[in-house]
């Protein structure tokens, strides 16, 4: 038993993971390209905001219901997961915080954000002691199952929770992090791949291009 689990768990975070990237691909091609990008020398490619991210309203970490305009007033790293995920979200949420914490020694200000897609298990309560983990700064939101999929739409995100989930489930989802910023909204993704260090150097950019 112990074995298949194993195996299952290896083929469910490689499914992750090539999501991830046919995704990333995906954001290339549904994003707007323009030639006056003030942020083309900031950029993984050719990207440019627009199309990725939008209104929201979820539930904060005390259960207080939050909109996009009060929780990104300043740029911020978001990522969408869930609390029971056992490898990607906390590798990929401890990188992000890490970044946060470089960029704030530089000089800069952003905070790091955590989306749960897994409504009926990541309560408020939960999100706290999860994302008390790593730290201070990491911002946890929930939701009911029709506010989180507004989000995720908006995001481009994907997530599929099992049929007949009972108690213990793992849960497919995109595995980017968004860099947004208040004045023009989305600005890049960062991949699984990128290093805290390569998330500072391209933030960084941005940040004194804006």
């Amino acid at each position: 038993m112990k074995e298949d689990s194993t195996v299952t768990r290896l083929f469910a975070s490689a499914g992750v993971i090539a999501l991830s990237a046919l995704l990333g691909v995906t954001t290339y091609m549904i994003v707007a390209r323009n030639s006056d990008d003030a942020f083309a020398a900031c950029r993984s490619g050719n990207v440019a905001g627009g199309a990725i991210g939008g209104p929201f309203k979820l539930l904060d970490e005390t259960g207080a219901t939050v909109t996009d305009a009060q929780v990104l007033t300043k740029p911020a790293l978001v990522y969408f997961g869930y609390a029971n995920c056992p490898d990607v979200c906390p590798l990929d949420n401890a990188r992000n915080v890490e970044a946060v914490e470089l960029l704030k020694a530089a000089g800069h200000d952003v905070t790091p954000v955590f989306i749960s897609v897994d409504t009926a298990r990541d309560t408020p309560a939960l999100l706290t002691e999860y994302t008390d983990n790593f730290g201070p700064s990491l911002l946890g939101l929930t939701g009911s199952p029709e506010q989180i999929k507004a989000a995720a739409q908006a995001y481009k995100v994907y997530y599929q929770i099992p049929e007949g989930a009972t108690e213990y489930y793992e849960v497919q989802h995109t595995t980017l992090t968004y860099l947004m910023l208040p004045k023009t909204g989305f600005a890049d993704f960062f991949q699984r791949e990128t290093t805290a260090q390569e998330i500072v150097d391209r933030v960084g950019c941005f940040l004194k291009a804006s």
